[in-house]
């Protein structure tokens, strides 16, 4: 048994490399995932280990909350204090800032080609990061070293000039040096200055550091280091060893661990198509040799025999599919860091951290998941009788298992219907598991009940073919519907991938539609100004603003935080001009916002009243970050039902003047500007020019402002298409594999065909029409179950701003015809085959 099953694996090379490629694919995708993960922690690992110093003293938390300065600072003198420790063979003060615009002498900012944020810092000639690979150190004010990675890509050299904008002010330095990362480029631009001017041009202040480094002395261990330093300067600081501060960096790389559970979701769902392919493969592989199985069986093997022949022939598919799997899935590593490095993270290409888990996991998943794929037919196989084998050449259908399939879908989909129902119109915490119970029952309910859809979907479809097909057009619906579990099975993959597009496209499209919506009612203002950089809008920015000619009035806006409260609750605070009712507009669920810039009140979100029993009246201390306790009564409580500035509260900036001294004062983060009547174009255009010089602002009017929100959201859904892409195309694989076999299945079929007069190019169209209508079927099913998806996370979302449903038909109906291109696309070669074939040797044919 065991040499005839494998004399029958290698007998079909089609289908074997058509199976073999799901496998492949399936099992690539995952070995990639976590290979290009595991190098990224291994990079990120390396890079913050070689970077950390041995012991590094900063501010603390609870310090840093106390200041408004962004970037926390420690005395220079604590360098010396630190220099005398017992165990520190060296001490080193930093500085080091994301504070900063820099541009090029053609007003280009300097960035990454990532666009990641640029770091302004002090050279370190003795550093373990960066070494000088040309020109010298910075040597004085007007000097500076930029990282090579950014100069290439930026096209500077050296003796080009830089224009450095930060929270002091603006200034401009010459390139006297290149500089080269030992380890890992960031992805980030570095631009070097000696430490008087990174102290004076980028704090603002001499006399300080971000952060003092300490190396330990041989012999003194890092821990016994941080001991003496806590010993000498006590609890402070934030003292941490290189341990600590490396796990503390890695910990701050949150996307690192988005990006890994988002390719491990979509190499799930491509597993689960892939799944489906190969469950259909064996089932049509074993139906096509029921003559040959009842024929072993009619010469004495057993069902436990003919049942072990297929898992074997299961086992040996998945062994080799996983191993050429893990080789592709090196590969897709190997690309996806291609891609990185393009982004601008200079990450090792050739150096692949693989764990001994990576390739278990691949044969782990490529494996079991063929062997639970093949179950059923194996089962299915073995109970044939050799007589009934004998004398038909197809599996008899097992209609009591189609009839209690289709019971259960229809009741595990109605539970699912019902659980999205439920999730739309939830308003407390459990929509969301509401909503991912509905989504995964609705899914499996779908599937199971695929054959009796295709029944009903496919006839419908179908009314109008054999009207402009004639009977080529008749007979490719007759084989459609031949057999529905078949047909199921390959359109309920084509189904997963649609429907997660169709769901993404109408909570995206909502997403849009609501903040459009709510820019229209809440934003009055004509121009919304913003500054990149970390950076405000620095005096000298605000006063070109409000010179600009055809502006009515700017509104200051200022981003600060403040205690709350008897329990001292940490709340974020616009503090606004008085026209800023004119310029946007808070919904509120009682009190009125224009007391808040008429006297001397405040407005709180719901939440916060809520959790601090604060009611409307009633005056609280108000600790602004910087001052002191000011009591100030609550004349407005807003609604959380909204997208912009979301959980934030109200004050004006009289009554902060009134409750915050000078010098602690924020500079503004974002400027409203309204235009006189009929002067909005004029205006625009002065206003940009007025601002040209401050590369940190970003001036936008209202429709400029949307399409960058649209922009950002479809960055975000290229990517998820992209690595949806996946799925789609394991999916065209099965209906190209479906086909494939059911040429095989039917060559004597096609043969009499021919033989009746059926030309080449009849054949031919039968099939792609075939395949079409399998392509729209899977289409509509996926496109109707993730409407139903999108449809209920928007109301869910509802509450959150996402008020306004959106359905965008043109992608829709993009996807529906792209359904029946992938249709027509995957028939071209099943149809070729089936069109050569010899009529009288596919007449002869068993």
């Amino acid at each position: 048994m065991f040499k005839a099953t494998w004399r029958n694996f290698f007998a079909h090379k089609g289908r074997l490399a058509l199976t073999l490629l799901v496998v492949v694919l399936s099992v690539g995708f995952v070995t990639g995932t976590l290979l290009f993960t595991d190098t990224i922690n291994r990079t990120f690992d390396q890079m913050f280990a070689s970077t950390s110093a041995d012991v590094t003293v900063s501010q603390t938390a609870a310090q840093n909350q106390e200041v408004s300065a962004s970037d926390p600072t420690v005395p220079a003198s604590l360098v010396s204090r630190l220099a005398t420790v017992p165990g520190a063979a060296s001490v080193r003060g930093e500085v080091s800032t994301e504070q900063l615009v820099v541009t090029d002498a053609q007003g280009h900012q300097l960035s990454s080609s990532g666009g990641s944020p640029t770091v302004g810092t002090n050279w370190d000639p003795n550093g373990t990061s960066t070494s000088l690979s040309s020109g010298h150190a910075p040597q004085g004010q007007g000097e500076a070293v930029l990282d090579a990675d950014t100069a290439s890509h930026q096209r500077l050299v050296i003796g080009d000039e830089l224009k450095v904008v930060a929270g002091p002010g603006t200034f401009t330095v010459k390139i006297v040096g290149l500089s080269q990362f030992k380890t890992l480029n960031p992805g980030s631009a570095f631009v070097y200055f000696d430490t008087p001017t990174a102290q004076a041009d980028l704090l603002g202040k001499t006399g300080v550091f971000t952060s003092v480094d300490l190396t330990a002395a041989h012999g003194t261990s890092d821990d016994q280091l941080k001991a003496n330093v806590l010993t000498a300067i006590g609890g402070h600081y934030d003292v941490k060893t290189a341990a600590e501060e490396t796990s503390s960096n890695l910990s701050g790389l949150g996307f690192v661990s988005v990006l890994r559970v988002a390719l491990l979701g979509f190499a799930g769902i491509a597993l689960l198509v892939g799944a489906f392919l190969i469950v259909n493969t064996f089932q049509m592989l074993v139906a096509q040799r029921t003559r040959e199985l009842g024929l072993l069986r009619a010469l004495g093997a057993s069902r436990k025999q003919v049942n072990r022949s297929v898992r074997t022939e299961a086992f040996l598919l998945g062994v080799i599919g996983s191993t050429l799997g893990i080789g592709a899935g090196y590969g897709l590593a190997a690309g996806l860091i291609v891609l990185m490095r393009g982004a601008g993270l200079n990450m090792p290409a050739g150096h692949l951290a693989l764990e001994l888990s990576t390739p278990i996991a691949g044969y782990a998943v490529g494996i079991i998941v063929t062997l639970i794929a093949a179950w059923g037919p194996a089962r299915r196989a073995a109970r044939i009788s050799p007589m009934a084998a004998l004398r038909d050449a197809g599996m008899p259908e097992d209609r009591r298992a189609s009839r209690v399939r289709s019971a259960i879908g229809l009741v595990v989909a109605g539970g699912g219907a019902a659980a999205l129902v439920a999730a739309a119109n939830s308003s407390g915490g459990t929509g969301g598991a509401m909503l991912g119970l509905g989504v995964l029952a609705t899914l499996v309910g779908e599937v199971l009940i695929g054959p009796l859809l295709a029944s009903g979907v496919i006839r419908v479809l179908g009314l109008a073919i054999p009207r402009l097909f004639g009977p080529v057009g008749l007979l490719a619906k007759r084989n459609a519907l031949r057999n529905p579990r078949r047909t199921g099975a390959t359109a309920a993959a084509l189904m997963i991938g649609l429907s997660l597009v169709a769901g993404l496209s109408v909570v995206s499209s909502s997403l849009l539609a609501s903040a459009s919506a709510q820019l229209d009612s809440s934003v009055g203002a004509d121009f919304i100004i913003t500054a990149n950089g970390d950076l405000g809008v620095t005096p000298q920015a605000l006063a070109a603003a409000k010179a600009t000619p055809g502006l009515a009035h700017v509104t200051e806006n200022k981003d600060i935080t403040a205690k709350v409260g008897s329990t001292a609750a940490q709340a974020d605070f616009f503090a606004s001009s008085s026209t800023m009712p004119q310029d946007f507009t808070v919904k509120t669920v009682s009190g009125d916002m224009a007391r808040v810039y008429s006297g001397d009140g405040i407005a709180i979100p719901q939440d916060l009243a809520t959790a601090q029993h604060i009611r409307l009246g009633e005056s609280v201390p108000v600790t602004f970050t910087g001052g002191s306790a000011t009591d100030l009564p609550v004349v407005a409580i807003t609604s959380e039902d909204t997208v912009f500035n979301k959980g934030s509260s109200y004050v004006s900036l009289q009554t902060l003047d009134a409750s915050l001294p000078a010098a602690e004062q924020p500079i503004d983060f974002m400027l409203f500007a309204k235009a006189d009547p009929g002067q909005a174009d004029a205006t625009y255009k002065q206003l940009q020019d007025r601002l040209a010089g401050y590369p940190q602002l970003d001036v936008k009017n209202q429709a400029d402002y949307k399409a960058l929100l649209h922009n950002e959201v479809a960055q975000l859904l290229d990517l998820v298409y992209g690595l949806l892409g996946l799925a789609i195309v394991v999916a065209i694989l099965g209906v190209i594999n479906t086909l494939a076999l059911s040429v095989v299945e039917r060559t004597r079929e096609i043969g009499l065909l021919r033989a009746i007069g059926l030309s080449r190019r009849s054949l031919r169209r039968m099939i792609r029409l075939e395949s079409v209508l399998i392509a729209l079927f899977g289409a509509i099913l996926g496109l109707g179950l993730g409407m139903g998806w999108g449809i209920s996370a928007q109301r869910l979302m509802a509450t959150a701003g996402l008020d306004v449903l959106s359905i965008p038909w043109p992608t829709i109906v993009a996807v529906l015809v792209g359904a029946g291109v992938v249709g027509l696309l995957a028939a071209l070669l099943p149809a070729l085959r089936a069109s050569r074939m010899k009529v009288l040797r596919a007449i002869a044919t068993d």
